[in-house]
């Protein structure tokens, strides 16, 4: 599948344009907000190829592509409507949505720092590998080399309020040039060479405490903040005629003031604590401190709230010159690559391998979510060797005193960031915790996915015997349509696979196959099986009834359960849920129809249970 047709098909599951309140995207994630979470088909998402996984976390409906997101969403922004973050309602769906203080705050932090992450992971190489070469003495502090490749690698970290002023102004939706020039103000040369000048200053009377903003983070996202809620206000009243103007002026005289005085002190005093706070915690006990990061780093990557620790380093090399939590994080991602190794060598399943080899390689250079979401956490035990093995590698970084002396992503590229001081404890940290979760993996190994080995294997006998088809005959009495006419469009536009619809005219479902149920929503409302020739079947009664929360369904089996063709699965009440307004009719999906030659439907019009219904080719 296309980038293109992903991203169109992407759309689609999560319930159609009109459905996404905003979209943007990260490393790996496009992370949308929805209006309505219940029309996205989640379990669909993630059966899609080129989907690695769904994550639902700190208000955002996440869905876990890899490194070509961004080119899937470049074609999500040409071949739609959507904005980059950037949808009009999206106010109101922020205020109406209930989250915690803690999903909010990391919603926020993401949605500003995400767009910045490669401009800072990208200046912040360039940073390390020039103080590298520089110690070396391969080139001179004072040529034009230095000076132009040092502007190339620094312009990002002293302008960075700028920067943030335009991510900030998309999430707080407000002007971006106001905030932009709001970030100007505090950066201006006469400004940053007044804070040296040993005489006061003050404005209209007010003692200014004048800081270098340059580099700092906090206070140009308050300011921003508060730009916001002014402009509403003048905007209020202030006549539309005079609009475009008087309220840029008006906001840049109260905000830019009300920065110097307040907001801009208080932001610095905030970094300054984070910074100071977790030194303090990491003078404690720094083992204590690398064993915690390197172990549980991957564990916030998972729940995405690991964006709530960028501030924090990028406080630390803005007020301390340095930060010593990256080199323990990139412990826990080369464990997380040990580990991936580890299944690619042990594993006899061809599509774990393939997916194992490629996803370690992405590791080694900070891209952990295919490596997590498609091989360690899905083997489960990889996953705890991998953190293990981390824990033990940020505890020898620590214990070394490693720093880095700028931003970067934590990964073996980082390495040039971290030289200096404790180097060598990086290395032998990084070559631990790799070395270490390859063999945890080797020797305690894994549960190796066999059903995956089993229809790789069983491949050619079918061949051989000419198994040709697969017969499955209808779950439901009542009335055949194309599956086309469904009011559901993933199922219409056979996004979820190639099927049939059946108007019930009975609340009687019965099994359309010899398997294994494979799902039961908790619900009632649909239920997966696999047959015992390999066929992924999916049954939904009605449309959008997963809102009746199990109401006037009656499960009859359970995940696990081996079945027979024609065993009653689930009974339902039509009428009341008709009168509760809901539709009835229920598409017989093959999820897997992909890896057949095709799926062929009844030329009836009418069924009984156990009736031919549908011919899989194989």
């Amino acid at each position: 599948m296309s980038d293109k047709e992903l991203s169109k098909k992407i759309v689609t599951l999560v319930g159609g344009e009109e459905n996404v309140n905003s979209v943007f995207h990260c490393a790996t994630r496009l992370r949308f907000k929805l209006n309505d979470r219940t029309k996205a088909d989640k379990a669909a998402l993630e059966a899609t190829p080129g989907v690695i996984t769904v994550v639902e976390s700190s208000g955002q409906f996440q869905v876990v592509i890899g490194n070509n997101v961004g080119q899937v969403f470049e074609h999500m922004m040409a071949e739609t409507n959507l904005q980059d973050a950037d949808n009009p309602n999206a106010k109101k769906e922020e205020s109406s949505e209930k989250t915690n203080f803690l999903g909010k705050a990391v919603d926020i932090i993401s949605s500003i720092f995400s767009p910045l992450l490669g401009a800072l992971a990208g200046a912040g190489l360039l940073k390390g590998i020039l103080a590298l070469i520089l110690s070396l003495h391969w080139i001179d502090n004072t040529s034009g080399t230095y000076l132009i490749l040092n502007a190339a690698s620094d312009s990002v970290f002293y302008f960075l309020p700028l920067f943030l002023a335009i991510t900030s102004s998309r999430k707080f939706k407000t002007n971006a040039f106001v905030s932009v020039a709001v970030a100007g103000a505090l950066v201006y040369p006469d400004v940053i060479a007044a804070v040296d000048n040993p005489a006061k200053l003050a404005f209209l009377g007010i003692p200014i405490i004048l800081i270098k903003y340059s580099s700092s983070v906090i206070p140009i996202i308050l300011a921003v903040w508060v730009q916001s809620y002014v402009e509403r206000w003048f905007n209020s009243f202030i006549h539309q005629s005079v609009k475009n103007i008087i309220v840029p002026m008006l906001s840049l005289l109260v905000v830019v003031p009300l920065t110097f005085l307040a907001f801009g002190p208080v932001g610095n005093l905030i970094s300054q604590g984070l910074a100071n706070g977790f030194t303090w915690v990491y003078n404690l006990s720094p083992l204590i401190a690398g064993a915690v990061a390197g172990a549980f780093w991957q564990v916030f990557v998972i729940f995405g709230v690991h964006w709530g620790f960028v501030p924090i380093m990028l406080s630390n090399i803005a007020t301390l010159g340095y930060d010593t939590m990256l080199p323990m994080l990139t412990a826990a991602v080369l464990s997380q690559a040990g580990a991936t190794l580890g299944v690619f060598l042990k594993s006899r399943n061809t599509q774990m391998k393939a997916l194992a080899g490629s996803s370690t390689l992405a590791a080694v250079f900070g891209i952990t979510e295919p490596t997590i979401y498609g091989v360690t956490l899905k083997l489960k035990k990889p996953f705890i060797y991998a953190c293990i093995s981390g824990g033990i590698g940020g505890a020898i970084i620590a214990s070394g005193g490693a720093t880095a002396k700028s931003f970067s992503l934590p990964s073996l590229l980082a390495l040039p960031t971290y030289f200096g001081a404790g180097f060598l404890w990086v290395v032998i940290g990084l070559l631990v915790a790799f070395v270490l979760a390859v063999v945890l993996v080797m020797i305690l190994g894994f549960e190796d996915p066999k059903e995956e080995t089993a229809k790789t294997e069983a491949a050619p006998v079918k061949k051989e015997v000419a198994i040709e088809k697969e017969i499955l005959v209808s779950p439901l009495q009542g009335k055949v349509l194309p599956l086309e006419q469904s009011s559901d469009v993933a199922f219409a536009s056979g996004a979820m696979g190639k099927g049939i619809l059946i108007d019930p005219t009975e609340g009687v479902l019965t099994s359309p196959v010899n398997g294994t149920i494979t799902t039961v929503f908790p619900t009632g409302h649909a239920i997966g099986i696999t047959s015992n020739d390999g066929a992924e079947i999916l049954i939904h009664v009605g449309v959008n009834t997963v809102k009746l929360k199990g109401q006037f369904f009656d499960k009859r089996v359970k995940e696990g359960d081996v079945v027979k063709q024609g065993q009653l699965l689930l009974e339902f009440d039509i009428e009341q849920i008709k009168a509760a307004g809901y539709i009835t009719a229920t598409p017989i999906i093959v999820t897997n129809s992909a890896q057949y030659l095709d799926v062929l439907n009844t030329m009836e019009t009418e069924v009984k249970r156990e009736d031919y219904l549908l011919t899989v080719v194989v």
